[in-house]
């Protein structure tokens, strides 16, 4: 872990509502391309990706990071439940995977209608257990497609998999809103994110674009407690639960993904190229 002078200082609309100046600060570098950021609140442990290198990284506060998995099949997103149990989409081996706390690691999607998924790529897990997860897929991983679509999906705590969206153009990072009720997916291509209602179990409805015409192109995406939303394009854009804009994080150099941790969920964290940074309200 090698932790610095703050890199970046600069004002913006925060978590509490109010105007206040926060700092970036290196967490760990010196990766080939970081991606997957994902606080565990039942152990209290950030994980993050290093993609290229097939490594799960974990970070403990008060403590250097570690190896959390080697051999990790080129993973990128992740997620955990509120059981403690960590998801993780694998662009090697194009599946979703489920790892309990012990370890064990279970296959939870690789095939669609009996053809193998793209790229699994950003993973959400609601409090009741579904999964949604994104299947783009980028540079080399479009040579190998058998699906013609690009898709969003659904794991439900009991029953099938569903095919929440479809399209020709590639969703990226997905996101809940505090309640569960709204699904967020942004799509690279597009420019855009997209909304979606979920019932009681989980399925999707009333599909609309939220946020249109994007600076950069959208990655991953996190949401506050308050339901603000903080998507990592050209910057990290700040919108309201209604697609309202209402600040714009600059940054010096392309991130990845976003997401909050530690004990009040306050902290943001960004993987950005090789590195992770980490911000604090001040």
């Amino acid at each position: 872990m090698i932790r610095g002078a703050p890199i970046f200082l600069f004002a913006l609309l925060l978590w509490s509502q109010d105007l206040a100046e926060i700092k970036f600060e290196h967490l760990a570098q010196g990766y080939r391309f970081t991606e997957g950021p994902a606080w565990n609140v039942k152990d209290q442990f950030f994980l993050f990706s290093d993609t290229p290198s097939d490594r799960l990284l974990k970070w403990v506060p008060g403590s250097p990071i570690t190896v959390f998995r080697t051999d990790a099949n080129g993973p990128a997103g992740n997620a955990f439940d509120v059981q403690g149990r960590l998801y993780t989409c694998e662009t090697r081996t194009r599946r979703v995977t489920r790892t309990d706390r012990t370890g064990k690691i279970e296959v939870l999607a690789e095939r669609w209608e009996g053809k193998r998924f793209n790229a699994p790529t950003g993973i959400t897990v609601s409090k009741n257990g579904s999964v949604y997860f994104t299947d783009p897929a980028f540079g080399e991983q479009s040579d190998h497609r058998e699906l013609d679509f690009y898709g969003v999906y659904h794991i439900p705590p009991k029953g099938p998999m569903t095919l929440v969206a479809k399209y020709t153009t590639r969703p990226r990072g997905i996101a809940l809103s505090p309640n569960g009720k709204t699904l967020y997916v942004s799509n690279a291509d597009e420019r855009n994110v997209r909304a979606f209602d979920l019932d009681k179990g989980g399925e999707a409805s009333n599909e609309r674009v939220l946020i249109a015409k994007i600076e950069g192109v959208p990655g991953g995406m996190a949401v506050d407690d308050k339901g603000l939303i903080y998507i990592v394009a050209k910057g990290v854009s700040i919108h309201s639960p209604d697609g309202k804009r209402v600040h714009l994080i600059e940054l010096h150099e392309t991130a990845s993904a976003c997401a909050f941790g530690e004990g009040d969920m306050k902290s943001l964290f960004l993987t950005s190229r090789g590195q992770v940074y980490r911000a604090r309200p001040e």
